[in-house]
């Protein structure tokens, strides 16, 4: 199967789906979510959906009320300009990588395989992992490491790539492997390379710099009552999903008003969700997700 839908009927649910109403799935993948949706709309709704991974736009769903748009989701509002939508009545989001591109063994995301140092979600993309690795600043790889993998280590492992591509670059994820072989205890070998790969994942990707440009176009892209139904999976994304919908920005506190009210877009409709022990059983990628669910003010 390309990708196990996690929190498949939760966020859809947290849509509040109208028959007529007009959607996007800004993470096409294998198309299980926008099936879902597409299930629940009536003849005269819509959905669009984003996917720039090229895999993932060969399982385009043949149906009149479906649109897939090959691009990144960064650029939603300009493409959905495009199609002559200017607002929406839902918008689902489910960041992180696909159980696909983990699974197929050349796309260099799995800690499992030897691939060369790729990690691109979209073959567009002109810095790969090999770039991040033997081309960055001791100063850069160890921001990243630190702050996108949460690495106690990130200065010494930063210090070790810099040293080896020195003498010579490090090509595949097994070479890189080796480079950082005394910083992988046996006991906490898969857990520490995972917060590698998912910290060169994401600055190959830009996924924070992403979800951020996202979030900002979504108050202007809802309607009025229009939902939010987002699925993270590290405390990164979580965090800016979840400052976003409280305060409407990442950093900092929002400005009040005399009265001490802020003047936010978006509220948080129910609490956080996760997905329940049985469907962890089914599938272990789901152990991490968090959807979180908002409506436009």
């Amino acid at each position: 199967m390309y990708h196990n839908p996690v929190l498949l009927k939760e966020s859809v649910d947290g849509l509040a789906i109208k028959e007529n109403g007009i959607y996007v799935d800004v993470t096409f993948g294998g198309g299980g979510h926008s099936k879902e949706i597409l299930k629940r709309l009536g003849e005269n709704g819509k959905l669009y959906a984003f996917d720039q991974d090229e895999d993932a736009q060969a399982n385009s769903l043949a149906d009149k009320r479906f649109v897939l748009i090959g691009e990144n989701f960064r650029y939603i509002t300009q493409f959905l300009k495009f199609y002559g939508i200017r607002k929406v009545d839902g918008i689902l989001a489910d960041f992180g990588v696909s159980s696909h591109q983990f699974d197929k063994a050349e796309r260099g995301f799995s800690t499992r395989f030897d691939a060369d140092l790729d990690m691109r979600m979209s073959k567009r993309n002109t810095v790969s992992a090999y770039e991040v690795i033997n081309s960055y600043s001791y100063d850069d790889l160890r921001k990243v490491l630190f702050e996108y993998g949460d690495l106690r280590n990130a200065n010494a492992m930063a210090n070790v790539i810099v040293q080896q591509r020195e003498i010579d670059s490090i090509k595949t994820t097994e070479e890189l492997k080796l480079v950082l072989k005394k910083f992988l205890p046996e006991h906490k070998k898969h857990k520490i390379l995972a917060q590698i790969y998912q910290a060169i994942r994401i600055e190959v990707n830009q996924e924070v710099e992403v979800i951020k440009e996202f979030l900002e176009q979504v108050p202007g892209l809802l309607e009025k009552g229009g939902r939010l139904s987002a699925i993270s999976y590290h405390s990164l994304e979580d965090r800016l999903v979840k400052r976003f919908i409280r305060a409407g920005q990442f950093e900092g506190e929002p400005e009040k008003d005399f009265y001490g009210n802020i003047d936010v877009p978006l509220k948080k409709v129910g609490s956080l969700i996760v997905p329940s022990k049985e469907e962890i059983k089914l599938n272990n990628r789901a152990r991490s997700a968090k959807l979180r669910i908002a409506e436009r003010i």
